[in-house]
């Protein structure tokens, strides 16, 4: 099954905010394909009876080393969309990220993001970009987890009430991911020192992100604990490690 009959069998609103961020991309990025292994690419399993589906797609640019986008069914009472863009290290670029989850027709959790990983702030165009954007009311905002120290002042945590509050909340996505292109389009490589700083705050935020127990969890129902932590580390949240140094890295050359 393709994502694209999946998407066309979940919630319209996830339906929708998957279409957008597509066009988006193939509108601002010059995407290009982003293997998975194999068997991660479409996964199938059952989850206290009922048939759990998942599909990702992956891509990548020269300013993202993955832009995944994953769609998740569990029978008729379960949709899922999560997203992540993983910049490359060398551009200081936030991460984005955002997730729907639809139960029984209902959309209970909407959030999105441009988390910092440079030092825990965000680029000051970004910031100059997010705080003139219209402020959007909703008529319920929910709570971050403990664990979500990770985001930024501007992260969007809903449950929509209306089909007006979900478009609300899609042209808001939108309004990130046009900012997102843009910055990523003038984005020009940092300093080696600078990637270093941005590689270990993406890792914070990718182990931050591997606490979430909600995920874990059903996972872990559906496929064992050994298979849900290999696809929270590897799949979901995966991170590119800073390279260890060799003993002719340390070496300093002098003169006589």
């Amino acid at each position: 099954m393709s994502s694209v009959l999946l998407r066309d069998q979940q919630h319209p609103l996830i339906r929708r905010l998957a279409d957008t961020l597509e066009q988006i991309w193939q509108t601002h990025l010059e995407l290009e394909p982003y293997n998975l292994p194999g068997e991660l690419g479409y996964v199938e399993g059952k989850l206290e009876g009922e048939r759990l589906t998942i599909h990702n797609r992956c891509y990548q640019t020269r300013q993202f080393r993955k832009i995944h986008l994953e769609l998740a069914k569990v029978g008729k009472g379960l949709d899922i969309l999560h997203c992540v863009m993983f910049p490359r290290p060398h551009y200081n670029l936030p991460m984005f990220g955002c997730d729907l989850v639809a139960g029984r027709g209902q959309i209970s959790a909407a959030i999105a993001d441009l988390s910092p990983v440079n030092n825990r702030t965000l680029p000051e165009s970004y910031h100059e970009a997010l705080k003139v954007l219209p402020k959007p009311e909703f008529a319920e905002y929910r709570q971050l987890p403990p664990w979500a120290d990770i985001f930024s002042e501007f992260c969007l945590f809903i449950r929509p009430q209306t089909e007006a509050e979900e478009t609300r909340f899609v042209n808001r996505v939108e309004a990130f991911m046009q900012i997102h292109c843009s910055e990523a389009a003038a984005a020009q490589p940092v300093s080696a020192t600078e990637e270093k700083t941005i590689m270990a705050g993406q890792r914070y935020y990718c182990t931050k992100q591997q606490q979430n127990d909600k995920t874990r969890r059903v996972l872990e129902k559906a496929f064992g604990r050994e298979w849900a932590d290999n696809y929270m580390n590897k799949v979901l949240f995966d991170y590119v490690d800073l390279p260890e140094e060799t003993p002719e890295d340390c070496t300093i050359s002098s003169s006589s």
